[in-house]
């Protein structure tokens, strides 16, 4: 049985489809703006743009806001914090925080699809402070350590 997402329309989502998944296999559900008046990004510049829609996800699981990757290839629109964490016990309003990585103005419209969001589980762990941690193979290694090829 699969998990349920309970959502709540905001006045302002009007008549808009709730999130979906576009194909069979799809992992992400298309969220929309929903918006009173259309919104302009500058290059350069980010905006906080609001859904309309208000969820109760499952105890055990988040969702991820993430970018739609046409957005990006098509006009340099993505998101500051990709991806975006919605804890289960939130229930305000899910906004996305874009940004105009392009070179034009990008106008974003009431109803347009402006991320995706994942729902997926989340594991718990408890923090231990030690003062010696276990040896692996990488060590200290990052930031590209293990090479480009």
């Amino acid at each position: 049985m699969k998990p349920e997402l309970l959502i709540k329309k905001l006045p302002h989502f009007g008549d808009l489809p709730l999130p979906a998944y576009e194909t069979e296999l799809a992992a992400g559900m298309d969220i929309r703006a929903a918006l009173p008046a259309d919104i302009a990004i500058a290059p350069g510049m980010r905006q906080l743009v609001p859904t309309g829609l208000q969820i109760a996800i499952p105890v055990g699981y988040e969702a991820q806001i993430r970018p739609r990757s046409g957005l990006a290839i098509r006009h340099g629109i993505t998101m500051l914090n990709s991806p975006g964490t919605i804890d289960a016990d939130y229930r305000g309003e899910v906004k996305v925080i874009v940004i105009n990585h392009g070179l034009e103005d990008f106008i974003i419209r009431h109803g347009d699809r402006i991320a995706q969001m994942v729902v997926t589980p989340v594991t718990q762990v408890r923090a231990l402070n030690v003062d010696v941690l276990p040896d692996s193979t990488r060590g200290h290694g990052g930031f590209g350590s293990t090479g480009v090829e």
